[in-house]
């Protein structure tokens, strides 16, 4: 536990447990998350606001909501309390803390949660909580938690965790400083993440537009007869799909072949390169055969543009839809077009099972998706509109990159200036 350890500290600092400088409190046995907030259970009061720390500590008025038993009164966050999550998917959450600071409600903790609660006589809660996000603290937690598919912390390791504690006026001053610049650090963060956001989305309004309606302004236009395009290029036509699609279905009796997996943007990518999960050839038998140049769309995930191009000999899950294209088409161009927001909707509607929209078990089927109507330009334009897009795509995710690293140093600065401050290397006194 010597890795948040400073040994610079000021000599008027005391070091203390968290467990002798408040009490620490269990959220609702049983409530784990937003599928629980979903339940209608007979006998339970109305709602009233559940606290997530892994979204509360980016949207502090978004909560999820649970109904409670009239027993179940106990343990109500109040403001100034601090807020960890004990238990998460990834280890760069584990343990974070965020304090709560507001009065309107008074809600419940879930099942995944730990409240705080400081006795501000000896330490002040925003001073703690941001001590609490410096660099020694979460690395220190992350080496403590356990688990595989979902990592644990268990709370004596917030109990048992020691603080650098300065008198209460230095504690006020470091965490007014701190207020006042993370405040500056985030504002700068929020304007780049919104760019990055506005980006994103004329980036899809240039690839929306090259894909249904070409490159040219001035061409004449025809009605597409397709509700969801409205006009196009008067010498497109406007197809099923079914007419530029035909559907393969072939099954390898050995699986020998290449396991390929379908990412949103890598496309088809070898499955050892992506997954730590050994499949014997064994297990393969009866998965679909795919050959270069041939279309693969994943049934259930169609509404959110998720389609490759072979480009290897291989083979894919036996629920994915395999199709060989008509001679005239290149490829890459329906990969654009069967990714824009529009025609999500259009395979989200034509999509069957159960369930709605991105839950439950709802599949494109081969004949909903072939009686969809798409714009159907030559072949020539179909790959001068790709190298269009690929260029403003290159163009948009230079500056998107760029923006990121600014995001990146802007939050690093930030936990920089944290840790020194909690530490008492910046001088506020």
């Amino acid at each position: 536990m010597t890795a948040f350890y400073e040994t610079n500290i000021s000599t008027a600092w005391l070091r203390k447990r968290l467990k002798h400088l408040g009490k620490i409190y269990p959220g609702l046995a049983g409530k784990a998350g937003e599928d629980f907030s979903r339940e209608q259970l007979e006998g339970f009061k109305p709602y009233v606001p559940f606290v997530s720390v892994a979204n509360f500590a980016e949207v502090p008025k978004k909560y999820h909501y649970v109904r409670v038993r009239e027993s179940e009164g106990q343990n109500k966050v109040k403001s100034g309390d601090l807020l960890f999550l004990m238990s998460s998917e990834t280890l760069e959450d584990i343990g974070k803390s965020s304090i709560f600071e507001w009065d309107e409600e008074t809600p419940y903790l879930n099942s995944f949660c730990k409240g705080f609660r400081a006795d501000s006589s000896r330490v002040l809660p925003k001073f703690l909580n941001y001590s609490l996000m410096s660099t020694g603290y979460r690395e220190y937690f992350a080496n403590v938690a356990r688990g595989f598919t979902r990592i644990n912390l268990k709370q004596e390791y917030i109990l048992n965790a020691q603080v650098s504690v300065p008198p209460l006026p230095e504690q006020r001053a470091i965490a007014t400083l701190l207020d006042r610049k993370c405040a500056t650090i985030d504002e700068a963060v929020r304007i780049k993440e919104e760019q990055i956001k506005l980006l994103r989305e004329r980036r899809q309004i240039l690839i929306q537009q090259a894909v249904t309606r070409g490159l040219n302004p001035d061409a004449p236009m025809k009605d597409s007869g397709i509700d969801w395009i409205g006009e196009i290029p008067a010498h497109w036509e406007a197809v099923p799909l079914k007419r530029l699609f035909q559907e393969r279905n072939e099954r390898t009796s050995n699986g020998t072949e290449t396991l390929l997996s379908l990412r949103m943007v890598e496309g088809l990518v070898p499955h050892d390169e992506v997954s730590g999960k050994a499949i014997s050839d064994a297990e393969l038998v009866g998965y679909k055969k795919v050959y270069p140049g041939q279309l693969v769309m994943n049934r259930m995930r169609a509404s959110i543009g998720l389609f490759g191009i072979v480009d290897q000999l291989g083979l894919v899950s036996p629920d994915y839809a395999i199709f060989d294209m008509r001679d005239d088409l290149f490829g890459p161009f329906y990969l654009n077009l069967f990714k824009i927001e529009p025609m999500g909707t259009r395979f989200r509607v034509s999509s069957r099972g159960l369930g709605t929209g991105s839950s439950g078990f709802m599949r494109l089927y081969t004949d909903d998706f072939g009686a969809i109507t798409v714009p159907a330009p030559t072949r020539e334009e179909q790959q001068e509109i790709v190298g269009y897009i690929d260029g403003v795509t290159e163009k948009i995710n230079g500056t998107i990159s760029i923006k990121k690293d600014q995001i990146a140093t802007l939050k690093e600065y930030k936990t920089s200036l944290i840790n020194s401050a909690v530490t008492g290397k910046i001088k506020v006194i």
